[in-house]
């Protein structure tokens, strides 16, 4: 995890890459509610692209961001490529909170995965 997060229009972005497991949890809770920091609206995409293997650890930070964002009148979307992570959020029963996004610019534009690969041009 890096010096995150990034400022996206008016957006924030938290970015982290390798594993999130139990003993990464900690640090990744700490990205986001630093991510959270400040007052008012908030959007926030949390991109895990470069995430290499993921657990359940992560569920517990994720849906405290998204409550607090909810509460200010905003959300959190996930950027995820790594089929666990839809196996994850589908055995959490959160898929419909969190669906997929393919890049932070179509989190950004609310242009999930799933319709983003439809409407693009072959």
């Amino acid at each position: 995890m890096g010096p995150y997060p990034d400022l996206f229009d008016e957006c924030r972005v938290v970015r982290v890459g390798g594993e999130l497991d139990l003993i990464t949890a900690p640090g990744f809770a700490r990205a986001l509610q630093e991510g959270r920091s400040g007052t008012g609206r908030l959007f926030l995409i949390v991109d895990l692209s470069a995430v290499t293997f993921v657990d359940g650890s992560v569920l517990d930070p994720l849906c405290a961001a998204w409550e607090d964002c909810r509460k200010r009148h905003g959300w959190v979307r996930l950027v995820h490529t790594l089929p666990g992570a839809v196996l994850l959020l589908r055995a959490g029963g959160l898929l419909d909170r969190f669906p997929r996004y393919a890049s932070a610019q179509d989190a950004w534009q609310g242009i999930p995965a799933d319709r983003a690969e439809t409407a693009r041009p072959a």
